[in-house]
């Protein structure tokens, strides 16, 4: 059976955000090409409703769809009370709340607003777009809010972080629903990553360093021509020619991390391609990665994607046999 999808579009909706749902989903198939999603697109009413980039949408549904649907999702809007005082209108709200009893629930970017003004992100965990968590904190102070991910899955109910972001949750939940295969398979479509390393923090707008002032740029290639080696904190500063504190602070000035958590996302990055791309054993992958033993590799892997080696070994070598592949 097809999977409905209803998209909800609202007045100031974000022009991207309205077009990554139809994008990503409509070209999920299955083995014999068949689509494995549809989707439609309403509004309250029914109404036209605008965007920011000097064109209208008119939609083929009113809010009564929703409850034909498998799954809601409600993209990012740039303005409108669920911004502004954390409010939406009563028939949005129940239409929300009774989709909410028997649909999954998804929001792009400050879709996420829409789904707290309904009351429905209260004691769950969920983002939305960095630049604006500081004022759903204040709108909605019950939700657990975590301005650092790309996306959450909490089960009935996702939520991503801003714009791009909604890409990564709705390949996740082609692949929660039908394996990492048809993900990737749709990533492929779209010309987009099939997983993205990393949170909101790697795209906060940051203070760059004054022209001509030092910087750790030297010292990071120099780090990843050297992964497998042990690479303590003064040995990076040294070679940087600053002080550990200076060292410090620069690094995370220029890239959002410390040192340690960067150097840990490279050695998982390395990883990831030696168990995509060859046949060496995890033990030997761990070592030429830099984590040095096959339990660490284990460790740093299950946290960044949530598997084991050998497993993302199956799930993403692109020469393994569909067969082989974990769903």
């Amino acid at each position: 059976m097809v999977h409905r999808i209803a998209v909800l579009a609202l007045d100031h909706f974000s022009t991207l955000d309205l077009g990554i749902p139809g994008q990503v989903f409509r070209v999920a198939e299955d083995a014999e090409g068949r689509p494995l999603y549809e989707i439609v697109t309403c509004t309250p009413g029914g109404r036209a409703v605008r965007g920011p980039a000097g064109f209208s949408v008119v939609p083929d549904h009113d809010l009564s769809v929703l409850a034909t649907a498998d799954t809601v999702i409600v993209p990012g809007i740039h303005d409108g009370p669920p911004l502004e005082d954390g409010t939406i209108d009563g028939e949005l709200r129940d239409a929300l709340r009774a989709a909410a009893t028997r649909s999954r629930l998804v929001s792009i970017c400050t879709g996420a607003f829409v789904l707290a003004a309904a009351g429905l992100l209260d004691g769950r965990p969920a983002t939305t777009h960095w630049r604006e968590s500081g004022l759903f904190r204040s709108l909605f102070p019950r939700v657990l809010l975590d301005p650092d991910v790309l996306f959450i899955d909490d089960g009935d109910l996702l939520t991503s972080a801003g714009v791009a972001a909604g890409i990564d949750l709705c390949l996740h939940v082609v692949r929660r629903d039908h394996g990492s295969e048809t993900a990737n398979r749709v990533a492929r479509r779209c010309v987009s990553p099939p997983w993205r390393e990393g949170g909101q923090a790697q795209f906060i707008e940051r203070p760059l360093p004054a022209s001509g002032d030092t910087t750790t740029a030297p010292t990071r290639a120099w780090m990843l021509e050297r992964l497998p080696e042990p690479l303590d904190l003064t040995t990076l500063a040294e070679h940087a020619r600053m002080s550990v504190r200076t060292f410090t602070r620069r690094f995370r000035e220029e890239t959002g991390l410390s040192p340690a958590r960067w150097l840990n996302r490279q050695r998982v990055e390395r990883a990831r391609h030696l168990l995509e791309t060859t046949d060496l054993p995890v033990d030997r992958v761990a070592a030429q990665a830099g984590f040095g033993t096959a339990v660490s590799l284990r460790q740093h892997l299950h946290a960044t994607v949530g598997v084991a080696p050998l497993t993302y070994r199956h799930t993403f070598r692109t020469d393994a046999p569909p067969s082989s592949r974990p769903a």
